[in-house]
């Protein structure tokens, strides 16, 4: 199976694409993108990614062209030449190529990027959780635009994998906890409420936190979106994380503190089986015995 390209419309495989060095995607990070996976070789959610996705676009002078509409039929086309069942697709569209100046070209040509890979498995137990570790949230005032400029995100998760943890969670004075380097956060209190920072230009609004709210809220959990700080986290129950590819991540050890008794807590361990529940009911029926099996392995 290879892994595939999509790049300006031509399909191709994935070692065959190239992008010029003048793209401002590379000399400025003047791009946005998106993640999306891939279940039994179906793109997930692939409507709200995208709504996303040109949100972004439009947020940095760049409407999105061609509409949604062909960039589906282009993912449709690359996930069905990959014939992988469980992968992720990264897209990212920048301003194109053009000498490099810091104002806008007058007439940009935006470069339309869409890659497929399979889904590696998951580095995290969701039956043991994960540990964190806390990091200053760096980064630039617009964390809501899904930007190529992810080198705080990138320095941030080194260190955590340095110290041993799967995510840094960001901290900016004056605003709180904000999210992960690469997911969303979510605080559960002792009388099983759930908190979550709410939409803003402080964090990206994921679309897997979006959905989890909106499972949470279908089973009778009340979830409120408010700012966190630290004292919030240190007296919570139960601590996870959101993302695409992540699903929900339970957080068994904040820094060097032990979250609850060590393990997923019920509230977590119930909005795991709910949020699997209705994924599998947005699914396809699966087309052979050992498809289920493999998902499972590549969560």
């Amino acid at each position: 199976m290879p892994n595939i390209a999509v790049l300006n419309g031509r399909l191709m495989p994935l070692s065959k694409a190239t992008v010029p060095v003048e793209d401002r995607g590379y000399t400025f990070g003047d791009g946005v993108y998106e993640v999306v996976r891939v279940y039994r070789g179906a793109p997930f959610l692939l409507p709200e990614h995208l709504d996303r996705f040109a949100r972004s676009a439009e947020a940095i002078g760049l409407p999105l062209t061609p509409p949604p509409a062909r960039w589906t039929r282009w993912v449709t086309q690359a996930v069905r030449a990959s014939r992988y069942a469980e992968a992720k697709i990264y897209f990212s569209y920048t301003r194109g190529v053009a000498p490099r100046e810091h104002a806008f070209p007058a007439a940009p040509r935006p470069t339309r990027l869409i890659t497929v890979r399979p889904v590696t498995p998951a580095t995290h137990d969701p039956h043991r959780g994960v540990r964190v570790v806390t990091a200053p949230d760096l980064r630039w005032g617009r964390c809501d635009i899904k930007s190529l400029n992810l080198l705080p995100n990138v320095l941030a998760k080194q260190g955590a994998k340095r110290r041993g943890a799967f995510e840094a969670v960001l901290v900016r004075p004056g605003v709180g906890v904000t999210e992960g380097a690469s997911s969303n956060l979510f605080v559960v209190l002792d009388d099983g409420t759930v908190r979550t920072p709410p939409i803003g230009p402080a964090i990206l609004t994921g679309v897997t936190r979006q959905a989890v709210i909106a499972v949470s809220r279908r089973v009778g959990i009340e979830v409120v979106e408010v700012p966190i700080d630290l004292e919030t986290v240190e007296r919570a129950a139960e601590l996870f994380l959101t993302g695409t590819l992540t699903e929900i991540a339970p957080i068994t050890r904040w820094n060097d503190r032990v979250v609850g008794d060590g393990r997923p807590g019920p509230v977590t361990r119930g909005l795991m089986a709910s949020f699997q529940t209705w994924i599998e009911s947005q699914l396809p029926r699966p087309s052979t015995p050992g498809t289920r099996a493999a998902r499972r392995t590549h969560r």
